[in-house]
């Protein structure tokens, strides 16, 4: 008996068959004439990655948002989630009065779900013969956990030697700490960025965003993108392992390179950066504040002149091009005055005009209504199943050929069971017997 909300047996059949046969008609219309732009049924264009398929155990973050990515670059997302509970993500509400999962909403638009047990003989067969099926493997489980169950990428490859095997983790494959757990917080944490936000004297403060899980995401993303490519060449797939500590070192190469040259620790950002002690930092003004982000020497009059401090054009402090943090702070005690007499606007206004680089230092509400974000469809309003119009985030990146294609919804836990196994080849009666055991 199918679940509510799932499609029925015929359609079922059909979409699978249809799928299949659009994706091969697409891929050797492609290999015949490069320069066509291809619209599918559904009214999107042939994405960069149409044909590949991509295995998604992900949780939370960071491998969920890494086949959110690939999905909107036009592969196909299959989440396989654990039955009953999900993906972790499914449980991490707004609040407990608003139980919507913007972390599970963010990372999964526009995939498929099935729901499969792993750790049972039979959830284990329906996986491997998923993965044989498919071009990518993904997961950020604890480093061992799916070679504990005979899903390790030995195992899996030698069945279908061109996977892509993606691992993250917290903190790598390598080393007695390997086998911890942790999440966002940890790799800040580890990594030493944590060390450096904040001001002198406080204590340490994390970023107001999972910024290590997304890099987490985006370097198991590149990982995979890069192994595909090779695979051209070789016929072969491999192994990828990323982490959130190793992304937190990468993130900071600048500031840890400088710490291997001089071996001197970099400092708090106190409302700027350790390493750039600089007309650059944060200003208030009339009704918020302004990220100053370097004044060239060039541009110096004229800036001072415009925040009403031109004499300090002629103090030698101000003379070189990078600061002593001492005299970085007097500066900016310098500028503070002026920059408070007018609003953020009006700066901007100002700053445009003698090309001094600046952004306003905006909160989630203002960005969303930047016209720089909306017209970038860095956020993008679209219609979901029931005709409501939803805004959500939309890609970073823009292609002129096969651009990305964003998905309003994710799925609902196993929503797409029935349909997955049939395109694997179990019928009505295999899935019916498997209903009756744990393994879906």
């Amino acid at each position: 008996m199918l679940q509510e909300g799932y499609l029925s047996k015929e359609k079922c059949a059909t979409q699978a068959k249809a799928q299949r046969d659009i994706s091969f008609i697409f891929l050797k219309l492609s290999s015949i004439f490069p320069t066509l732009t291809i619209t599918t049924y559904g009214g999107n264009i042939l994405g960069a990655l149409t044909g590949i398929r991509v295995i998604d155990v992900g949780l939370l973050v960071q491998g969920p948002q890494a086949g959110q990515t690939l999905a909107d670059l036009g592969a196909e997302v299959i989440k396989v989630e654990l039955p009953v509970m999900g993906d972790m993500a499914r449980w991490i509400p707004i609040s407990m009065e608003d139980l919507r999962t913007p972390y599970f909403e963010a990372c999964n638009r526009g995939k498929r779900s099935i729901t499969v047990d792993l750790r049972y003989k039979e959830g284990a067969e329906i996986f491997r013969k998923l993965v044989d099926s498919a071009d990518v493997l993904l997961a950020n489980f604890k480093p061992g956990t799916l070679e504990a169950w005979g899903l390790g990428y030995d195992e899996l490859s030698e069945s279908n030697p061109g996977l892509i095997y993606a691992m993250g983790s917290t903190f790598g494959p390598e080393g007695e700490g390997s086998k911890r757990e942790g999440a966002d917080l940890a790799g800040q944490a580890a990594g030493g960025l944590i060390s450096t936000t904040g001001f002198d004297g406080e204590p340490p403060t994390p970023v107001g965003a999972t910024i290590a899980d997304h890099i987490g995401s985006m370097n198991m993303t590149v990982g995979i993108l890069a192994a595909l490519f090779a695979r051209q060449t070789s016929g072969k797939g491999q192994r990828i392992d990323v982490s959130l500590l190793g992304g937190q070192i990468y993130a900071q190469a600048s500031e840890y390179t400088a710490y291997l040259m001089t071996g001197e620790i970099p400092g708090r950002s106190n409302a700027g950066h350790p390493l750039l002690p600089m007309a650059y930092g944060i200003l208030e003004t009339a009704d918020g504040y302004i990220a100053l982000v370097g004044v060239l020497p060039d541009k110096r009059q004229e800036f001072y002149e415009v925040v009403g401090v031109p004499e300090l054009i002629q103090d030698e402090r101000f003379a070189p091009i990078i600061y002593t943090t001492e005299i970085r702070k007097e500066l900016f005690e310098l500028l503070a005055p002026g920059f408070k007499k007018k609003t953020t606007e009006q700066w901007g206004q100002i700053l445009d005009d003698i090309e001094v680089r600046y952004a306003p230092v905006n909160d989630y509400d203002q960005a969303a209504n930047d016209h720089l974000v909306l017209e970038n469809n860095y956020l993008v309003d679209l219609k979901d199943s029931s005709g409501n119009t939803r805004r959500v985030v939309g890609s970073p990146i823009r292609m002129s050929a096969t651009p990305p294609q964003i998905s309003v919804e994710a799925p609902q836990l196993g929503q797409h069971t029935e349909e997955i196994l049939l395109e694997l080849g179990y019928d009505w009666d295999d899935i019916a017997k498997l209903r009756e055991t744990p393994a879906i």
